[in-house]
């Protein structure tokens, strides 16, 4: 009997995520029809694809909004398409936005429903919670802290851990991945990631050269290394970079590192990260490096956060995931008006210098890493089948 799973990812993390967790459910279950929305490694899992990953990966309000007719026009098909042919089971793998919307309808029409990956709304527009309820049978969480909030609103949810948790080394090799970039090990080494959007790049990029420029006063040898997720951003920074000259500053983007991230390269390779908040900062973490973490929003962006949200702040004190989880300021943050060069500098600097501070940083990190080490694609799928044999009332 064959078992229809409907799939919806809309990133490229996402993508990765939902094929290993494919590849999980195939282990346990005879037969099984993927169908839906995915990326490239979800149809190595033999994904019958109905439109690429790419119609729904949107970059910010401004780019969601140009956007928009094509997100319902895809919504609509996908929607039509699966009320009239039930799977047996859907997993829709972030993009809140998208999924639990189509998660409610889904459910309410009698199909069991899993989310994957919890929205923010310990951060961010808690009033969600009702949302998901109505939409989802079953939640899939990333962090521990994560299943009090659930459980607490009578929302079924299974920790599974985090997906990088597993794919970053535990005790990464430093001098490896120098050499591998041609670095001075006898030299130190600070990673700068503005950002991976075209804004991001526009609104970090000068603060953090010219932070760049200032710790190179002070260490004319400190070597830079700078990863680009492609081209485009590239030339942008490279524009930036122009007009703020920096010695020993290596860039490099994906087409030069082969099996993975560019990111993933120069953080292995650095003493410490100057770093813009995002998933980038929990990804430093794993890596065991000290790390400042900073953010910029322009006006507009930050009235439309409010506007969305209804709130000015996050509910909580902490920016950078890897605060978030560590319930505490483990690495500093300057934000909007306090990521000036000169405070960027002064933070960076005792990253790369103070050695007690920075072994008190990789033991929380260490001890955060190990609690994030899961095999998360197995908990998934097990939790998955878990929903299916309850739907059944028999084993799969």
């Amino acid at each position: 009997m064959t078992t229809r799973i409907g799939l919806v990812a809309g990133e490229p993390s996402g993508d990765l995520l939902a094929a290993r967790m494919m590849a999980g459910l195939t282990e346990h279950i005879e037969q099984a029809q993927f169908e839906g929305i995915g990326g490239p490694a979800m149809r190595a899992q033999d994904l019958s694809q109905w439109y690429p990953m790419d119609a729904l990966s949107v970059f910010g309000y401004v780019d969601a909004l140009k956007r928009l007719p094509g997100l319902l026009h895809t919504y609509s098909r996908v929607r039509s398409r699966w009320l009239k042919n039930k799977p047996d089971v859907f997993v829709g793998i972030d993009a809140p936005d998208f999924n639990l919307r189509l998660e409610k309808t889904l459910k309410q029409a009698g199909v069991p429903t899993v989310h994957f990956v919890g929205p923010s709304i310990w951060a961010w527009r808690y009033s969600r919670i009702h949302t998901i309820r109505e939409s989802v049978s079953h939640m899939l969480v990333l962090f521990p802290f994560e299943t009090e909030l659930y459980e607490r609103e009578g929302i079924p949810v299974t920790f599974v851990g985090h997906p990088l948790a597993d794919l970053i080394p535990v005790q990464p090799d430093r001098r490896a991945a120098q050499a591998r970039l041609g670095l001075d090990p006898n030299r130190k080494v600070l990673a700068v990631l503005p950002g991976s959007r075209a804004s991001e790049v526009r609104l970090l990029s000068a603060r953090f050269l010219q932070a760049v420029r200032l710790l190179q006063k002070q260490s004319p040898d400190l070597q830079i290394v700078v990863p680009m997720v492609n081209q485009q951003r590239r030339r942008e920074f490279e524009a930036i970079a122009q007009e703020n000259a920096i010695e020993h500053m290596l860039i490099i983007d994906q087409s030069l590192q082969e099996g993975r991230p560019a990111a993933w390269e120069a953080m292995e390779a650095a003493d410490a990260v100057l770093v813009a908040s995002g998933t980038a900062t929990l990804e430093t973490a794993l890596f065991k490096r000290p790390m400042v973490i900073s953010y910029v929003l322009s006006p507009m962006m930050r009235r439309l956060m409010a506007w969305k949200s209804g709130q000015e702040k996050p509910y909580v004190p902490w920016v950078g995931l890897p605060n978030v989880l560590l319930q505490d300021f483990v690495v500093p943050e300057l934000l909007q008006d306090d990521a000036t060069p000169v405070k960027l500098a002064e933070a960076c600097w005792n990253a790369l210098s103070d050695e007690t501070y920075v072994a008190d940083v990789e033991k929380k990190f260490e001890q955060l890493h190990q609690s994030l080490k899961c095999d998360t694609p197995k908990r998934a799928a097990n939790a998955i089948l878990k929903v299916l044999n309850r739907e059944a009332g028999t084993t799969v």
